[in-house]
């Protein structure tokens, strides 16, 4: 058993969950459950990524769903290779820049039908099942279509949440039916069913990925954007694909660590990894004010950047990989001083060259899933498709009608995108994983998330748990920045006097995102994991 297994530990909230035959990790009990119901089935870590996103779905409808987006980082034990699918959904082929302008938009919309994109979800599990499962579709989604029918007690935080959706949905009577048919948020530890949802479960179960792009489901999304204004046709969703990707990667601390490429922010984790490389973290102390100073401003000198430059790459110039370049991290580490926060960060020139979910699964062959799904802003767009039980994303919100940014939105083009996974697979056979799979959700918190984790688990050795239940920090604009109580006050009043803008927030706020983690023993071949402390989930094992 490795030392990370025994050592010294971290204050943690709870003790990791060990397992021989597989864990699944989420934010919701209920979904981990039935992702480990299709593992101790015979499925494969595939498999049962995919039956916990459909049961997230059901259980915490306003963080994602098949009206959403998926990515997914896939690890096949027997190849040792790294996958990445996009399952990110596109502009529909009449929407352009100029068309919002000429109907007075200055800016995109944020929520509403002129916000939505082509969902994604359904296409992604179809396609990862396709490539790397051992089950149909049908079998997968049986948990969730239960879950849905005869209903399930709403989670503690689960219900907080909900609270806010009634705003978002009430001028969307189909929304109101859908999600607030007792006249308000169900609270917690109520029944909740969707019998619509079940029923739109049914027939993608019955009749595969074609039952939503190109049958009934399809129709009544496009009858809900000729309702409201906006601008689907049956042709957007006939269209639409997943497509493979090759991951795009750093190597860290004897991890190459992977993110999906854009049009998601997951370089933004690597370029902020790069920046660090060039300290010693470990010399610097966890939760010091020199170790969270450089991580602060390593984030926010990728954000400028990603600001700038992620987008669609097929149809928008991206510099990847002068982005990720060696050179361009050291020549964007000089804006680091030691002594100042930076007010504001510029993007820089690399060569040429709302809310979520996210849930992690290995299985007892080692195979790992980093999967990531959402609508984006709380519950989507407020918009539920006629009675399909499916809340519609607002992906495009995170358009741009400046045509001079590669971001504009244009017919067919995928919007940046907040949601991204994560793993690493080491480069040295004396680290203590064979394979991490991890991911922290929550908005523009998702990259931040990703590199502290990284940080604890590669410069300080702390544990799947322990990397979860360390104080984190989160940059906003400019300067201002949130923190959590758990940094040492003296470290905060230092990092105060050199300019950051803190805000201090309450234990385990979901403000600073979401996670899990699982990884595998390198001696013991024990599958352990982390839950995060800030939601209502766990991890199961069996």
């Amino acid at each position: 058993m490795s030392t990370l297994l025994s050592g010294e530990r971290f204050p943690s909230r709870r003790s990791m969950v060990m397992s021989r035959n597989g864990i699944v990790a989420t934010t919701q009990p209920l979904a981990s459950m039935a992702g480990l119901r299709i593992l101790m089935q015979g499925g494969n870590a595939f498999d049962a990524a995919v039956a916990a996103s459909a049961a997230m779905n059901v259980t915490e409808p306003m963080s994602n769903g098949i009206g959403g987006d998926m990515f997914a980082l896939n690890y096949v034990a027997a190849t040792g290779k790294v996958s990445a699918l996009n399952g990110s959904g596109r502009a529909p082929r009449r929407a352009t820049a100029q068309w919002y302008r000429d109907h007075g938009h200055s800016k995109m919309p944020q929520l509403g039908i002129l916000a939505v994109t082509v969902s994604g979800t359904v296409d992604g599990w179809a396609t990862l099942l396709s490539a790397h499962g051992t089950m149909s579709l049908g079998q997968v989604l049986q948990p969730a279509i239960e879950l849905a029918s005869g209903g399930f007690p709403v989670q503690e935080m689960t219900a907080k949440a909900w609270i806010a959706v009634g705003e978002r949905i009430k001028n969307c009577a189909d929304a109101v039916k859908t999600y607030w048919y007792l006249g308000r948020a169900p609270r917690a530890g109520e029944i909740f069913r969707n019998p619509n949802l079940a029923r739109s479960l049914r027939l993608i179960a019955d009749q595969g990925r074609d039952g939503y792009y190109l049958g009934e489901i399809a129709d009544k999304i496009v009858k809900c954007s000729d309702e409201n204004g906006g601008l689907f046709t049956k042709q957007d969703f006939i269209d639409h694909t997943s497509t493979w990707d090759e991951p795009i990667f750093v190597d860290y601390g004897g991890y190459r660590v992977y993110e999906c490429p854009p049009n998601g922010q997951g370089i933004a984790a690597l370029m902020a990894l790069n920046l660090v490389k060039g300290y010693d973290l470990k010399a610097l102390g966890h939760l010091s004010a020199d170790y969270l100073h450089v991580l602060m401003e390593a984030m926010k000198i990728a954000f400028a950047d990603a600001k700038e430059y992620i987008a669609d790459p097929r149809l928008a110039d991206v510099p990847i990989a002068g982005m990720l370049s060696a050179a361009y991290a050291d020549e964007r580490r000089t804006l680091i001083d030691m002594k100042r926060a930076a007010p504001e960060n510029l993007p820089g020139k690399p060569p040429a060259g709302s809310d979520t979910e996210y849930h992690s699964v290995v299985d007892r062959w080692g195979n790992a899933c980093s999967f990531i799904c959402s609508n984006y802003m709380g519950i989507g767009s407020g918009l539920v498709a006629g009675d399909t039980g499916i809340a519609l994303q607002n992906r495009g919100a995170l358009f741009t009608l400046n045509e001079t940014h590669r971001n504009v939105i244009a017919p067919g083009k995928r919007p940046y995108h907040t949601i991204i996974p994560g793993m690493a697979v080491p480069l040295i056979d004396t680290l203590p994983y064979k394979v991490i799979s991890y991911g922290v959700m929550g908005g523009f918190m998702q990259p931040q998330g990703h590199m502290q984790v990284m940080c604890n688990i590669a410069d300080f050795g702390l544990n799947a748990q322990e990397s979860l239940d360390a104080p984190r920090f989160r940059v906003d604009d400019g300067a201002s920045a949130g923190i959590e109580p758990g940094v040492p006050e003296a470290v905060r009043a230092e990092l105060s006097a050199r300019g950051h803008g803190l805000t201090v927030s309450p234990w385990w706020s979901p403000a600073f995102g979401r996670g899990q983690v699982v990884a595998v023993d390198r001696e013991s071949d024990v599958v352990i994991a982390g839950s995060e402390p800030r939601s209502d989930g766990c991890a199961v094992g069996w």
